[in-house]
């Protein structure tokens, strides 16, 4: 059986090694891009928060990959359709701005910033070209957030909920949660393919304080999001990868943590069902109770603006009320419209395809199938917990799924790469036979 080795690296197009050392330049801003979006350093380190470095790796890593065209492995045309389907999305949600009812020039800024992860998804796609360049981006994305995990216990180890500890996507402990919950497959898999004791170490203490910060928000979306992806994830490396210690480990470790960090999550959960509760966790039942009013609000935005929405970022305004609806999917319907919604699926839908076919493959090495297990195991969090919190605009789905895209075109190059020298062969041979017989013919003596 053929077995795709995921720790070679192979020249799949036959190009020289140059060709990669000159891409260097940008996968170092890639790298860096993924760096300042998932470990947010302007809002723990003081002065950074003056500098866009968001907006500035990203340009630096586009214009490298621009000027290295001529050079890349992949152009521009091997995009894959999820690319395309982002871009349209990016457009719909920019038309969507320009013709809000409430709020058209907001709504226009926040679409362009937003347009910055369609140029970091196709630098993802263009530049990750071997399994070491994707561990290299899944590692960055899955330690920035555990740095995030372990700032915010040390600065707010007496704050309740996490709530404010660091500023951006963090601030609110369900969005701190939901990264958790995303980044916990990864640093799984990272785990289980590190060399040595001292980086698995490393892993684990990574992942033990990323639990506790879950639990420290009291976040009951995040809980539910870490229960259903935290099953996909041991189905994939504890039942399928026949490491039934990862479930005994996981069942231990969380119903340590529930006890001993999850009092106001416990109690947070008891406010859904009985109105018999401290003042403390009294307002989880007024959350309830809003979140279920916004979301009738933004089914009834839906329906009065079925094509364009409200505009991006708009809905806290429209709904009156000045709170987000917690439901990605009505978030962007409502927002962008419908068009937008049914694109935001499809894009959900490729990434899903992408890992299904990877996962009917049999000759996978073990760290391709752990890393597939992984995305999958996020993409899954993802989608489940994209119906309890605003998170449509966060770029990590968009990042699971340009990783997903790139294993794909990975394993594909691959397959390729082997094809090519057989069929090479084949036509060298049947040359040497015609060659041969021809030859045979001229010697062949006249009597």
């Amino acid at each position: 059986m053929r077995v795709f080795m995921a720790t070679e690296e192979k020249a799949f197009t036959g190009r020289p090694l140059r060709n990669k050392e000159l891409l260097s330049g940008a996968f170092f801003w890639l790298s860096a891009f993924y760096f300042v979006y998932c470990a947010r350093p302007e809002d723990w380190i003081p002065g950074l928060n003056h500098i866009p470095l968001a907006k500035v790796t990203a340009i630096f890593a586009f214009v490298s990959l621009f000027m290295s065209l001529g050079r890349a492995q992949r152009k521009f045309r091997d995009l894959p359709r999820e690319a395309g389907y982002l871009l349209a999305l990016i457009g719909l949600l920019v038309a969507s701005a320009l013709l809000s009812p409430v709020w058209p020039g907001g709504a226009f800024f926040h679409a362009v910033d937003f347009s910055k992860v369609y140029v970091a998804w196709v630098v993802t796609f263009m530049l990750v070209t071997t399994f070491s360049r994707l561990r290299r981006v899944i590692y960055i994305q899955a330690a920035s957030v555990a740095v995030i995990a372990f700032v915010s216990l040390v600065k707010g180890h007496n704050t309740p909920r996490l709530d404010g500890v660091l500023g951006g996507i963090y601030s609110n402990p369900n969005d701190l949660a939901f990264a958790i919950v995303l980044s916990l497959p990864l640093c799984l898999a990272l785990l289980l393919t590190a060399k040595g004791l001292l980086p698995k170490l490393v892993w684990v203490c990574a992942m033990l304080a990323m639990a506790t910060a879950l639990f420290l928000t009291a976040s009951r979306a995040g809980f539910i999001d870490l229960v259903i992806s935290g099953a996909v994830c041991l189905w994939h490396f504890g039942i399928r990868g026949k490491r039934p210690q990862l479930i005994v480990a996981a069942v231990l470790v969380l119903g340590t943590l529930m006890l001993l960090a999850g009092g106001l999550l416990r109690a947070r959960f008891a406010t859904i069902y009985s109105d018999d509760v401290n003042t403390e966790v009294r307002s989880a039942y007024g959350s309830y109770e809003q979140r279920k009013f916004l979301y009738f609000k933004s089914l009834e935005g839906m329906e009065h603006h079925p094509l364009f929405g409200v505009g991006i970022r708009c809905f806290a305004n429209y709904s009156g009320v000045w709170r987000e609806v917690h439901n990605a999917y009505l978030e962007i319907g409502v927002e962008g419209g419908i068009p937008v919604l049914i694109l935001y699926l499809m894009i959900f839908q490729r990434g899903f395809a992408n890992l299904s076919s990877l996962r009917r493959r049999r000759d996978l090495d073990l760290h391709t199938t752990l890393f597939v297990g992984a995305l999958h195991s996020s993409l899954v969090g993802f989608a489940v917990g994209a119906l309890f919190a605003p998170e449509a605009y966060q770029f990590f789905l968009y990042f699971a799924v340009a990783q997903s895209s790139a294993l794909m075109a990975i394993v594909k190059e691959q397959d390729a790469a082997e094809v090519l020298p057989s069929k090479v062969s084949r036509r060298f041979k049947q040359f040497a036979e015609a060659y041969g017989r021809h030859r045979s013919n001229e010697l062949t003596p006249v009597h």
